[in-house]
Order: structure tokens, then sequence, then C-alpha cells
């Protein structure tokens, strides 16, 4: 536990040096021209929450591209913090020790502008990492049960919380307790079949749509992404 738990101190270089390593600067495609959305966000990061296997990864690397963005992913943050993958945290610490280390590599990530972050299917379930979340615009990713299921039949990730013997069940009682959480998101975006770079349109288009009121946007105090 202590090895574990005794990162992210009061040094604030140590996130610097995750992100140096996590932190994916995107390769830019079409002459890497961000989208006119990057100047309206002015710096504002991106959080996108929704259940394990919404595709917050995929689509916020997309995202990131398009906006000229870096990307961070939660849980490769942890697990950089951990030296230990997912699965062994839970073993080693169990739930509660992966949400302490996830909040405090929310912090981390939060001292940095101009991200697209990749939040673990559980980071709603903090009040105190909401504080950290609404430091930008959060996005929920809303799959359907089915297309849930669907996608975690194909998945080869091994998923924690879903290694029991009636996992459907476990599924259903993660999908009642976190949906008030995650309609709690600035934007909702609903997936279904559609390709990454429809769900990106539809994000930008709900973005559009929230930049128009700049009282909605809290502009970043923090370190260069």
């Amino acid at each position: 536990m202590s090895r574990l738990m005794g990162h992210f101190g009061h040094d604030m270089s140590y996130p610097y040096a995750i992100l140096g390593i996590r932190c994916e600067r995107v390769v830019m495609s079409n002459a890497s021209i961000p989208h006119p959305l990057r100047r309206q966000l002015q710096g504002c990061s991106l959080y996108l929450v929704g259940m394990m296997a919404s595709g917050k990864s995929s689509t916020g690397r997309l995202l990131a591209q398009r906006l000229g963005y870096r990307f961070v992913d939660t849980d490769s943050v942890v697990e950089q913090m951990a030296g230990s993958s997912i699965p062994e945290i839970f073993e080693q610490i169990g739930e509660s020790g992966f949400r302490s280390l996830e909040t405090q590599a929310l912090g981390a990530i939060s001292q940095y502008h101009s991200l697209v972050v990749a939040t673990g299917g559980g980071a709603v379930t903090r009040p105190d990492n909401w504080g950290i979340l609404r430091q930008g615009i959060v996005i929920w990713l809303d799959l359907n049960r089915d297309q849930l299921l669907v996608r975690l039949g194909a998945d080869e990730v091994q998923r924690p919380l879903l290694q029991v013997a009636d996992s459907l069940a476990v599924l259903d009682t993660l999908l009642e307790a976190r949906r008030p959480l995650y309609n709690e998101a600035d934007l909702q975006v609903t997936v279904g079949a559609e390709s990454l770079s429809e769900v990106v349109e539809q994000i930008f288009n709900l973005l559009r749509s929230q930049l128009k009121n700049p009282g909605n946007l809290t502009v970043p105090q923090t370190i260069a992404g």
C-alpha cells in the first residue's frame, strides 16, 4: 500500500514527468490545421466520462488530433504511478485504493491545459473528482446497454469489476448507479453504431452550442500542456 500511495506529494514537477510520457501529442492530419473550435476553447480541457468500453480512449485520441490538443488516459497515468497494471492494482489495494490513485492522477492532470482526458468509468463516483472535472468541459459518451454488451463481448481488456460469476448483474448495478452521475456532465453524446469520426462531429456540434454562451467556459489558469 505504501509503495502505491506514496506518489504525488507536493512536488509538482512529478506530474510533468508523467505527462511527458503518457500525455500523447497526437499527430495531426490535413496539413496540421487545428479545428476552429480550438481558438474558442481557449485551452479549456475536455474530460470524457462514461462506462467501460464506451470508447473514451479511441474517441479521445481522434478528438485531440482534430483539435491539436494532447491526449491522456487516466488509467495509463495510474498504471505509471503504481508501476502495476490496473488488474494488479485492484488485486493489491482494491477498488478504494485504485480510486485514490485515480483522484491523485486527475489532480495532476488538471494542472495542464489543452488536453483531452479519457477518465476511468468510475471516476464520477468520487465527489472530489467533480471539482477537478469541472475545471474543464465534461462530456459523457452514453452507450446503451445492448451496445455495451456487444463491445464488452469483443473486448480483450480485463475489467476487474467484471471478474465475477454473475458479471451481467454487476454490470447492470454499475449502470444503475453511475448513469445519474454521468448525467451531471456538461454534454451528453449518445453513441450507437456511429464511426469515431461521426462521434467526434457530434461532440463538435455540441461544443459549438456550449460555447455560444461565454459564461459556460472557464478559461484555465494552468500550465501549458
